[in-house]
Order: C-alpha cells, then structure tokens, then sequence
C-alpha cells in the first residue's frame, strides 16, 4: 500500500476547480486507457458509485470507488470528497480537497492510498512514482479543460 499526495493552486474559483475535479466521467479523459461511468443517479452525494475500467481487452481492470464524504465547498469554506477504493484489484482511499487560496485562487490537495492487490510490496516505490505521475497530469488536465 503506498501513500502520495498532491497540491496545486489554480486561477480558478473554489466552485468550478470543486466541479472540474469532481465531474467522474472527465477524469476518463484525463486518465489514459480508462473509461468512468457513474453507477447512480446524479446528483452526486454519499453513496455514489463510480466505476472507473483501465487498460485494453483482457488485461482490463475496474476500478470500483463509492463516494463516503461529500462536503461541496460554499461561500468561501472548504470542500471535500472521499472515495473508498472498493474493487477487486484496486483498494485504498482517494481524497479531494479544495479550499481558499491567495488572491481568489483556490487550493487543491488530492490525497490518494492506493494498493493493487496482485502487487507485492517490493513494488511500492514504483506504484508511489506511477501514482504520482498519473494522477498529477490527470489532477492539471482536468484543471486546465472547461
């Protein structure tokens, strides 16, 4: 199991950076070889169920995630979202955070524990680098696409 976070802070209101991060299917777009599909009716809420399948063919893989804190940011305070990683390949925890920045930026943290189950932990440094590295371009790629 490994642990990694990022920051960024964007030119970007506390409410749109809250729903680029949070609109599910974009990250599809923003993550390579994965499709996300929504498994509930919106509007988003505790309980969501969002699936999101990585790679090509047979070596595809889901990764099941179901949101247990939702807290939308307003009025100047802060948001935040958990997904529980709940898949057969894939568990852990994914955490949004956004919050007032500097000058009506805002600040995002994303914290993510990851564990791929076939993994031994000889490989958790690699993971480390890899998470990082995926979800850092995904994390700017959603803040940079309307």
């Amino acid at each position: 199991m490994v642990t990694f976070s990022l920051e960024r802070t964007v030119p970007l209101p506390l409410d749109e950076t809250w729903r680029r991060l949070t609109e599910w299917p974009r990250h599809g777009e923003a993550v390579p070889l994965t499709r996300v599909r929504v498994r509930t009716a919106p509007p988003t809420r505790t309980g969501t169920v969002v699936v999101a399948r990585t790679g090509l063919g047979p070596l595809a893989f889901d990764d099941t995630m179901e949101v247990t804190v939702w807290e939308p940011p307003g009025d100047g305070t802060p948001g935040r979202c958990r997904l529980q990683k709940r898949g057969r390949v894939v568990g852990g925890w994914a955490e949004i955070e956004v919050r007032p920045g500097p000058g009506g930026r805002t600040r995002v943290l994303w914290r993510e524990d990851l564990r791929v189950r076939p993994l031994p932990g000889a490989f958790d440094g690699v993971l480390r680098g890899a998470g990082r590295f995926v979800f850092g371009r995904a994390v700017n790629r959603l803040l940079r696409q309307e």
